[in-house]
Parts: C-alpha cells; sequence; structure tokens
C-alpha cells in the first residue's frame, strides 16, 4: 500500500514536472499572454479550495477509498482534456478539473500515508517528498524526449494519461477496503461535526503557524518552478533548450537532496533551527540569482537557491499532520482557509509581469523565505 501511496504522488509530480517545463511551448502554441497564464496557475486552485474541504472531511468520516479512486478518474480525465485543447478556455477547464481531482486522488493518499505510522510524520514526508521529487525530475525529460520525436507537449500528456490509468488500476486492486462503518452516505450532523472539529483547531495559533508557513514556503518551491522557464527565456534571453536545462538541473538537484534529507532528518536534533538557517541563506541565495547577469552565473546561483529549501516542506507538513492527531485528510478542509489568498500569488506575478516585466515581479517571491525567518519558533 506504501508503494500505491508513493506511485501516485511520483504521478502527480510527473504531470507537474512536464507542465512547468512545458509552459514555453504551451504558450506560444495557443497564444497565452502572461495574465492567461497566471489565471490558469491561480483560479483552478482557488475553486479547488472550496471542494477539497468536503473531499478531506469525508475521507474522514465515509469512504477514503472510494474517494481517491473516484479522484484517480477525473484526475485521469483532465489530464485527456489538456491533451486535446486547443484554447485557453479548454485548458483552463481542465486544469479546474485537475485540481480537486489531484487534492481527491493524491492528497487523501497522503493521508492514508501518514496515518501508517503516526509517530513518524517529518520521516513518512520526507520518503513521500523523494517520490514526488523523483517524478519531477523524469519531467522534463519526458516531455524533451516526446518534443525531439516530434510528438511535442500533448503527445506527452496523452502518455501521462495512460500512466495515469495505470496507477488507478493499481489502486483499485491494492488500497485497503473502507470499514463497514462507512457502508452508507453520512447523514448532515457527521459531516457538520467533521467540519466543526476540524475547524475548531483553527483557534490554535500552532496551526495557524503551520498552514501560514507552508504556504508562504511554496513561494521557493512549486510557485518559482512555474515560472523559472519563462524567466530563462524572457529575461536572462535564454533559448527554450537552455531554460528546459535550468528546470532540469533544478528538477534533478532537488530529487538528490531530497533523497539525502531522509537519513538526514533522523539525526536533526533542530529542525526549526535548521529552518531558520536555511530561510536566511535562501534570502540571499535569491537576491543573487536575480541580480547577477549571464545563463551561466544564473544557472550556478539556482543550484544554492534549490539547496537551501531542501527539506521545507516535509519539516513544515509533517509538523501540521502532527498537531492534528487523528484528523488526517481533514487536513485538507484546514488548509482551504489560506489556499485560495495563496493562489493569487502566481497571478499577481503574472500581472506584475505583464506591466512591469517578469524580472521586477519575480522579486515578491522574497516573501517565502522572509516569512519563515519570522514565522519559526525560537523554542520547540
Amino acid at each position: 500500500m506504501t508503494f500505491i501511496y508513493l506511485l501516485i504522488e511520483f504521478l502527480d509530480e510527473l504531470v507537474f514536472g512536464v507542465g512547468e517545463t512545458a509552459w514555453p511551448l504551451i504558450r506560444t502554441d495557443l497564444h497565452l499572454n502572461y495574465t492567461q497564464i497566471g489565471l490558469l496557475l491561480s483560479v483552478p486552485g482557488i475553486i479547488a479550495a472550496f471542494i477539497e474541504p468536503f473531499l478531506g472531511i469525508l475521507g474522514d468520516v465515509w469512504k477514503r477509498r472510494l474517494l481517491t479512486v473516484g479522484g484517480g478518474i477525473f484526475f485521469t480525465f483532465s489530464l485527456v482534456l489538456t491533451a486535446v485543447s486547443g484554447s485557453f478556455l479548454p485548458l483552463l477547464i481542465s486544469f479546474i478539473i485537475f485540481f480537486p481531482a489531484s487534492g481527491a486522488f493524491v492528497s487523501l493518499s497522503q493521508a492514508s500515508l501518514m496515518d501508517s505510522d503516526p509517530e513518524r510524520h517529518e520521516q513518512n514526508m520526507a520518503r513521500w517528498t523523494s517520490a514526488g521529487s523523483l517524478g519531477n525530475v523524469l519531467g522534463p525529460l519526458l516531455l524533451g524526449a516526446f518534443v525531439y520525436l516530434g510528438l511535442g507537449w500533448r503527445g506527452t500528456y496523452a502518455l501521462l494519461a495512460s500512466f495515469s490509468t495505470f496507477c488507478l488500476l493499481a489502486a483499485l486492486r491494492h488500497l485497503p477496503p473502507d470499514g463497514v462503518s462507512a457502508s452508507h452516505f453520512p447523514s448532515f450532523d457527521s459531516v457538520f461535526d467533521g467540519f466543526r472539529s476540524a475547524f475548531s483547531a483553527l483557534k490554535r495559533g500552532e496551526v495557524w503557524r503551520w498552514l501560514l508557513l507552508l504556504e508562504f514556503s511554496d513561494l521557493m518551491m512549486d510557485v518559482l518552478l512555474s515560472f523559472l522557464a519563462l524567466y530563462f527565456v524572457d529575461v536572462v534571453l535564454a533559448t527554450p533548450q537552455q531554460a528546459g536545462i535550468a528546470v532540469t538541473i533544478w528538477l534533478a538537484l532537488g530529487m538528490l537532496t531530497d533523497f539525502l534529507f531522509i537519513p538526514f532528518i533522523d539525526r536533526q536534533p533542530d529542525s526549526m533551527k535548521f529552518m531558520r538557517t536555511t530561510a536566511l541563506l535562501e534570502v540571499f541565495a535569491f537576491s543573487i540569482f536575480l541580480l547577477v547577469p549571464g545563463f551561466i552565473p544564473k544557472l550556478v546561483a539556482i543550484v544554492f537557491v534549490n539547496i537551501c529549501n531542501t527539506g521545507w516542506y516535509p519539516i513544515l507538513k509533517g509538523r501540521l499532520y502532527s498537531t492534528l492527531p487523528g484528523q488526517s485528510a481533514s487536513i485538507m478542509a484546514i488548509e482551504s482557509v489560506t489556499a485560495p489568498l495563496a493562489k493569487l500569488f502566481p497571478f499577481f506575478i503574472g500581472l506584475l509581469a505583464d506591466q512591469f516585466g517578469l524580472g521586477i515581479a519575480i522579486w515578491l517571491l522574497l516573501l517565502g523565505p522572509l516569512a519563515i525567518v519570522i514565522g519559526i519558533p525560537r523554542k520547540t
């Protein structure tokens, strides 16, 4: 079962790795501007933030396996729709389907993995992150191979849909059945009690701390990766092939450091001190990346940017799970409180890029490490 959960995360990040590298190709093919790209990166996540709370609560009080498999079906369908999209609107619809489907298929799998060993949340999150990093690395390589063969980004998404079908069939065969108590659809009262129990956690400051830090830390991870290829093409004036090299180096290094972090976290006496130190280093590393001229110097600088954010996600997400024992799936509902605001970041960056240029707008990402430096507790 653990392998199936990690395989689903691998698939999700494989899709992400392909998508982030394919933006220059998709933009040219569909004639998109920065604002439209910002909308594609923001609107689906905002809509999903209103759907995923119900999926999370139902995952705790009803049939988690059924929800996971159902999410896999829509996950696969969205990939097919992406492959055949011919303009901005169909692509937006496919993304709107993909985000909540990923919540059911991937996030509920993560919750089930966390439930398998409640005493090792940070360690299992490190393994989860490593599986995702492997998918992230293979994504650009897969896209590059398909472009070389003349199949383009559409052919790549068609292959992803096929692999998603395989993962879905594996989940159908191997995921444990739902309990007898989940045989009937939950009553309104049980769902309401689930929401009340989940959101009562928001009265606790430590829950807010990890929620907000998770969202801000993503600025230096997924949000930066979303704009990285475009930054190298439009600001550094690199070729699409060079931009693909930059993204591949980012993802390959992330995979290596994520795997090395698995044994490291077991020997780390103070993960909070580690977070503060690396976040402070990240401020300087990212500033140097933006200021230094030339493709090769920026390539070197982005290596240090990547190294500095190692371990952020597994530590922060593991701490959030640890503050809410017995409510692993309900974390999807709790995260929906901060997700809409966080999903606006890509839109704001795209909007600012259209007005002032991407080279200016991307400085907004420094809010990520600065928030960690300020928000991490000094005492554990």
